[in-house]
């Protein structure tokens, strides 16, 4: 076939203002993106200024993930249905109004109440921004290039985040770190509503499982909860394992709901694939260590070594810069030539072994000799492992399925944040409890009572990163015994079934 002719039919479909329309989009996923790190950074400061205590800070993250992730499919099912660049627009537009109001933020509920209906529209756009590219870009390779420069925006975003994090933490006030995405909400809402041209026929008009939607949302809330008050009560609360008891009928129900139903939310051949389950679990297994230790890492570096915000920021940038690496020159180089699993197994064991390294954390650890190599073990083995599972979690998936083959990995990224917040935290809290209630009896003057408590901090938060680092090895057993599947390049698609490999490109989205 030539040149001319195989470009025929792309020429004829495709939006002459799909790269404009791409400037718009991308811009708004650095906007997600930058959220997710900056509020991190701004974490101490918030939590200080509107006197939230320790045991409920995690909910500054938690509240934003859940919502964000127990929606996901919600948001990408109401965009198939409004279309997908109303749905754009509008989860812009309620992400800037939930920006402002927790820049606005007075006291701890309005703080949490804006976060999670950051979530909530968060799940509204991200499923959204990548269906627009999908549509839009209708030759294979100007997609590939479309979707590469996506995945980098959500990798180099993180970085942005945390320095400029820092930065206006430091500089301005933290509530700077809302008020920022408000500018990029808007210039990316009026491109994309000046610019985007949906094609016509692209909805999916079948009806909504609210069923569905109502048992997913509810069983992820209880299961959250969950942990997040075994924190406060402890695990033999009555509350508590009802959370979990709930939590587990509301998913079993879910599941058999989606078995029946003729529109299902979730449809079940998506997740039982040997390959496509293996990955989703030892992708949240990761994630759920990863979330935990931004968390701690953050608080050790700001309150026990007293770095300012952007020394924070700088101090993670070799996790970042890892990552960056190890999935663009470790697992895209890589991941034609060995199977899926023998990248990311030895991933997340690379991952796990710098988790290893700071278990040695003391309050007068050397960032230079202890945190930068871990962190850079981290990112490297991270970013190889997720390279190749964001390949294979839409790898063989039907055209119809795709969208809700790639929600489901953010939903397992988001879900598994915040599991790994509320669970890490909770580890971390009830270890720093006992050693300071067995250690204070002996410090009898001020500062020796300042540093048992940081000692106690620094014990927490090394006893839980124990925790992450049995995650992190029970990940790579599963996806080196789940996931069989060959090189990608082994079955080659043709026909129809290329156009559905097409359709199914997979895009990175850096958990923060």
């Amino acid at each position: 076939m030539s040149e001319t002719a195989s470009k025929a039919p792309g020429a004829v479909q495709a939006d002459p203002g799909r790269w404009k329309a791409l400037v718009f989009i991308a811009l708004a996923q650095l906007m997600v993106v930058l959220d997710a790190t900056i509020v991190n950074i701004a974490l101490p400061s918030a939590q200080q200024d509107l006197g939230i205590s320790d045991g409920n800070r995690q909910w500054v993250v938690t509240a934003y993930a859940l919502a964000f992730g127990g929606l996901l499919l919600f948001g990408g099912r109401i965009a198939d249905l409004w279309g997908r660049k109303r749905a754009f627009v509008v989860g812009l537009a309620g992400f800037a109004a939930a920006s402002a109001l927790g820049g606005a933020a007075t006291n701890e509920a309005m703080m949490f109440g804006a976060r999670a209906l950051q979530g909530v529209f968060g799940a509204l756009l991200a499923p959204a921004a990548l269906s627009l590219l999908a549509v839009m870009f209708t030759d294979a390779k100007e997609r590939a290039k479309a979707f590469g420069i996506y995945g980098a925006i959500a990798g180099g975003g993180g970085a942005v985040g945390l320095i400029l994090g820092g930065f206006l933490t430091e500089y301005l006030d933290w509530r700077w770190t809302f008020f920022v995405n408000i500018p990029f909400a808007v210039v990316a809402a009026a491109g994309a509503y000046f610019v985007i041209r949906e094609p016509e026929g692209g909805r999916n008009r079948s009806p909504l499982d609210i069923p569905g939607v109502i048992l997913s949302t509810l069983g992820l809330v209880a299961l959250v909860y969950g942990f997040t008050r075994a924190e406060s009560e402890g695990w033999s609360d009555s509350l508590t394992i009802g959370m979990f008891v709930a939590s587990g009928v509301l998913l079993l129900a879910f599941v058999l709901v989606e078995a029946k139903v003729k529109a299902p939310l979730l449809p079940l051949r998506v997740v039982t694939e040997r390959n496509r389950g293996g990955v989703y679990l030892s992708l949240g297994l990761a994630i759920i260590a990863m979330f935990g230790l931004f968390l701690f890492l953050t608080y050790y570096l700001q309150v026990v070594k007293g770095y300012t915000p952007v020394k924070t920021g700088f101090a993670f940038l070799p996790m970042i810069v890892g990552m960056i690496t190890g999935s663009t020159q470790i697992g895209a180089r890589l991941m034609t030539r060995v199977p899926p699993r023998l990248l990311m197994g030895p991933g997340f064991l690379v991952a796990a072994l710098g988790m290893l390294l700071l278990t040695r954390m003391e309050i007068g650890s050397s960032y230079a000799t202890l945190l930068l190599p871990a962190m850079l073990l981290l990112g490297l083995g991270m970013g190889s492992a997720f390279m190749p599972a964001m390949s294979l979690s839409t790898q063989g998936v039907q055209a119809r399925d795709a969208g809700v083959a790639s929600a489901m990995v953010n939903t397992s990224q988001q879900v598994g944040g915040a599991i790994g917040t509320a669970l890490l935290n909770t580890v971390a809290a009830s270890a720093t409890t006992s050693y300071i209630t067995d250690h204070m009896a002996s410090a009898t003057s001020a500062p020796q009572r300042q540093l048992v408590q940081l000692e106690g901090m620094v014990h927490g938060y090394t006893n839980a990163i124990w925790f992450a680092v049995g995650i992190l090895v029970t990940a790579a057993v599963i996806a080196l015994t789940l996931v069989n599947a060959g090189k990608p390049d082994m079955g080659a698609v043709t026909g129809s079934d290329a156009q559905d490999a097409d359709d199914a490109v997979p895009v990175p989205v850096v958990a923060h």
